[in-house]
């Protein structure tokens, strides 16, 4: 073999190699729906599977890292839609997350399940009732944490397209 079909044969083989890499990849698609953001993974496998969840993420002014994530959805269409809160790992862990969508509300307190190198989570069941509200809502709502040092940090959510991100999650 020559030294040009040499490399020709391991051009071939690498991209092959690199196809079926990107043959395994889950394929991704997005849908912007006001302040909320619905995203979409196809996994392969047997049976192929569709995933999705809206999501609205806060940043800090004048950072582009985002500081907070909120998530809805569910693992498979069998369980009922939870609502995820990521957080940065600076969190009292005792104080969980409080959840507020009516400032005349009693609001969700939820206590962090994990911490990871990404963050701290907290999470719980969206019921019929919470979802109604979070529908309803025109104005902003809020979740609040203690850091370490026990200071409160509220970060505001906006509801701004939650109805239209909502209704656009359950027809997938």
């Amino acid at each position: 073999m020559t030294r040009t079909s040499t490399a020709l044969a391991a051009a071939l083989a690498l991209a092959a190699a690199v196809s079926a890499a990107l043959a395994q990849a889950p394929q991704r698609t997005t849908a912007t729906y006001g302040d909320w953001t619905m995203r979409c993974e196809l996994r392969d496998g047997p049976p192929p599977s569709k995933q999705c969840e809206m999501v609205q993420t806060a940043t800090a002014q004048g950072q582009a890292n985002p500081i907070s994530q909120v998530a809805i959805g569910r693992a498979t269409k069998t369980e009922p839609f939870k609502i995820v809160i990521q957080l940065p790992l600076n969190v009292w862990i005792p104080s969980g997350v409080h959840y507020v969508i009516d400032p005349k509300g009693p609001g969700v307190t939820a206590p962090f399940k994990r911490c990871v190198p990404v963050g701290c989570f907290a999470d719980f069941n969206m019921t019929d009732d919470l979802m109604k509200q979070m529908k309803a809502q025109t104005g902003q709502g809020r979740y609040e944490f203690k850091d370490a040092a026990e200071r409160v940090v509220t970060i505001p959510i906006s509801f701004k397209g939650f109805g239209i991100a909502y209704d656009a999650l359950l027809k997938e």
